[in-house]
């Protein structure tokens, strides 16, 4: 018997480095997600945006909901053997910065990821835009050239018809989107200090409240969606502005919906009696990625939404 799992057995944590037993979720995981992935663009190549299939080349439409159940499947399985872990003590002061600085670089990684995309808007917004409609020195060899009948306004929209629409607007859904997430991040903070107090009950109850705020943001978020495509006309086939629209905002409801999850697995939890106030990193980990997805919002209603 090794070291960490003799240490558990008697009630004590293990002082040395402690590593994992070999778990199959990583491998499986990157093959879930390369099957959800593929999934999911031939489910936007063979479908309009209903839903309803335009193309008979959607052979591998099962391809999308599998990797979806497979998502689950793995977050099940993954946190189970990981909530096992930590009720049976097996997890060193060691293994517990390797948590720490694990998250800490995958909320980097997630930084650089959201990084990409508004640089990818403000690119195309503050210099390609001018460029186009002659702007500046570049500016007028560019429009000359390549466009001379090119306008340059923003939102750079254009729907099926042929027409132009308007930017979204920021003081509706999306506004009152901002003030859901705001309140979640205080809600939160207060499930954090009843943690550190042992207040269960106020830990279960602010709990409850942040998770049912996102499922009321993924809601209201929906809802925008069928406005813009039903009655603005805009798509992510709609130029620049719907593709950098759909993206930023789609992948944060992504990040919204998994940071949900989390929030509903902490309520078991402390449900459950697992969280303590010596022993609780699950529950930090959440808290830290559900800030980074409030700033990240914030972000993205000032420069998708207002500017």
């Amino acid at each position: 018997m090794s070291e960490h799992h003799s240490s558990a057995a008697n009630g004590q944590k293990p002082t040395g480095y402690y590593v994992p037993d070999s778990s199959p979720w990583p491998m499986l995981g990157s093959f879930i997600l390369f099957i959800l992935v593929i999934g999911a663009g031939n489910f936007i190549q063979t479908h309009d945006a209903t839903g309803i299939v335009q193309s008979n080349k959607g052979t591998l439409n099962f391809l999308f909901p599998l990797g979806l159940f497979g998502v689950f499947f793995l977050m099940w399985k993954w946190f189970g053997d990981t909530i096992k872990e930590s009720l049976g003590n097996m997890n060193s002061a060691q293994m517990d910065r390797s948590y720490r600085q694990g998250m800490t670089w995958f909320i980097f990684s997630e930084v650089m990821f959201f990084a990409a995309f508004f640089g990818a808007l403000f690119y195309a917004r503050w210099l390609v835009v001018p460029w186009l409609g002659g702007v500046g020195e570049r500016g007028v060899m560019t429009h000359e050239i390549l466009w001379p009948d090119f306008q340059a306004m923003w939102p750079l929209v254009k729907t099926p018809g042929g027409t132009m629409t308007e930017a979204m607007d920021p003081w509706g859904l999306p506004f009152i989107n901002t003030l859901l997430l705001l309140t979640s991040s205080v809600t939160l903070t207060f499930a954090h200090h009843a943690l550190l107090a042992g207040d269960r009950v106020k830990q279960r109850n602010f709990l409850i409240a942040t998770f049912t705020l996102g499922i009321i943001f993924l809601s209201l978020q929906a809802k925008e969606y069928i406005h813009a495509y039903e009655h603005m006309g805009l798509t992510l086939k709609s130029g620049i502005y719907g593709s950098t629209f759909f993206m930023l905002t789609g992948f944060h409801g992504l990040h919204v919906t998994i940071g949900t999850i989390m929030l509903i697995t902490m309520t078991v939890r402390t449900m459950k009696g697992h969280l303590t106030p010596d022993n609780h990193f699950a529950f930090e980990a959440t808290a830290w990625y559900w800030h980074f997805v409030d700033v990240v919002w914030l972000f993205l209603f000032v420069a998708v939404y207002w500017f």
